[in-house]
This record gives structure tokens, C-alpha cells and sequence, in this order.
């Protein structure tokens, strides 16, 4: 069994920073592709960041140049920087991981249980 522990969102204003974190613990073997994706009210969620487990980063069109994604495999943690926020940034932000774990013959995706970003001045 593995777990996704995601930390650091709250309230920001506009063009403020939040940091998101996170850590997977478990029965891990290895971990693939991390992510990051948001679902606002009303809307599908969606792709914000994803990163390879070579560190090879990939972003949403609309988060290019204010997030960066990263990841340190020897805490098995993914993180968010998230820059010069915007209102519409406002979202629920879950955590992706894409595991394979002792015992298993191939990889799951498991999700953190998301965290609040609200970004209102």
C-alpha cells in the first residue's frame, strides 16, 4: 500500500508564492512520472506539472514560467513552486504518482488527497 501526504497549500494573495509538497511512503519499489494536477469549481481537472523520474519537467500552458516542479527521489517528494499567483490559479491541487511497488508485476498511479490553493486578495 502507498500513501500520498500533500502539504502546503492555504491562502495567498495575488502574485504571492506557496510551496507544495508531496512525500510518498509505503511499500515502494520505485516511483515513475509525478505530478501535479488542480480541479476548480466546476471545472475537470487538469494537468498542471508533471516530471519524470530523470527530473524531465513538463507544464500546463497556462502555469509555464510562474511553477516549477521538482522532485527529490531519496525523499520520494515532488513539490510545486508555485510564483506570481494569479486568482484563477485558485483550485484544489492533488498530488500524482505513478508506483511500482515490492510485490507488484507493474506501476499504479495513486493521488494525495488534495490540498486548498486560494489565491484572493
Amino acid at each position: 500500500q502507498v500513501q500520498l501526504a500533500e502539504s502546503g497549500g492555504g491562502l495567498v494573495q495575488p502574485g504571492g508564492s506557496l510551496r507544495l509538497s508531496c512525500a510518498a511512503s509505503g511499500s515502494i519499489f520505485s516511483i515513475n512520472d509525478m505530478g501535479w494536477y488542480r480541479q476548480a469549481p466546476g471545472k475537470q481537472r487538469e494537468l498542471v506539472a508533471v516530471i519524470t523520474n530523470g527530473g524531465r519537467a513538463n507544464y500546463a500552458d497556462s502555469v509555464k514560467g510562474r511553477f516549477t516542479i521538482s522532485r527529490d527521489n531519496a525523499k520520494n517528494t515532488v513539490y510545486l513552486q508555485m510564483n506570481s499567483l494569479k486568482p484563477e490559479d485558485t483550485a484544489v491541487y492533488y498530488c500524482n504518482a505513478d508506483v511500482a511497488s515490492f510485490g507488484s508485476t507493474w506501476s499504479v498511479d495513486y493521488w494525495g488527497q488534495g490540498t486548498q490553493v486560494t489565491v484572493s486578495s
